[in-house]
């Protein structure tokens, strides 16, 4: 094997790796996300919504530690894209990293489907009322959010090392805890797509695509310009 072949095999390996991480992030978080939803129903509301807002902000700071130093810990195809676009992510990983986001979400709520029942539609995300419009505008914002800290906390080499994950996780918590009665505060088209696909609730999907997926690119975009080209970051 020459030396060209061995460097795109070893590439290959670290990327299956990183992978399976992200199944496996995506997996926990869906699973232990979506099952509070579904739990909070079959126990006549004693999680409460603050209680899943918790839940969700919880097991993405403890996967984050878990599993960051392994794959980055995205878990999210929008932050993989969003990370894509600002250079620090190579595109060879984009689709790996995106395909085991989805099959861990698919994963979660087909196993939450096969222990709890069809309860909570799964913890399915719905624009309240079917006001389309008000969730894509919400989600745009509550990912723009999230994707800002995860680059100023996260990225930027110049912020306090090893509060990434517990910044991540509150945001996620605390706008789960406003906004999640409204879109389902979601961020993340792969914890959409495992309920929708596994309960068959395709109600507006496409927002849960779309919004974060723009949201995520306008926080790449705006932190570019405040980081001097991301070249403050070193």
């Amino acid at each position: 094997m020459d030396a060209k072949a061995h460097r795109l095999a070893n590439a290959g390996l670290d990327c299956r790796r990183e992978a399976i991480a992200e199944f496996l992030g995506t997996f926990i978080l869906v699973f232990a996300g979506t099952g509070a939803v579904m739990v909070n129903k079959i126990s006549a509301g004693s999680i409460t919504h603050l209680g899943i807002s918790f839940v969700f902000g919880a097991v993405v700071t403890a996967m984050i530690y878990a599993l960051g130093h392994i794959s980055g810990a995205h878990f999210n195809p929008a932050v993989t894209l969003g990370f894509w676009a600002s250079g620090f992510f190579p595109k060879y990983k984009v689709l790996p990293y995106i395909l085991a986001q989805c099959a861990g979400a698919i994963a979660a709520s087909q196993l939450l489907l096969i222990t709890l029942g069809e309860v909570a539609s799964l913890g399915a995300t719905v624009p309240l009322n079917g006001n389309w419009l008000q969730s894509l505008i919400l989600e745009t914002v509550l990912t723009f959010i999230l994707m800002f800290v995860i680059l100023g906390s996260g990225l930027d080499r110049r912020a306090h090392i090893g509060f990434a994950g517990i910044a991540i996780g509150l945001t996620v918590a605390l706008e789960a805890a406003f906004l999640g009665q409204i879109t389902g505060a979601s961020m993340n088209p792969a914890r959409s797509l495992g309920p929708a696909l596994i309960g068959g609730i395709w109600e507006h999907h496409w927002v849960y695509w779309v919004a974060p997926i723009w949201g995520a690119q306008l926080a790449v975009a705006v932190y570019r310009e405040l980081s001097n080209g991301f070249r403050d970051f070193n």
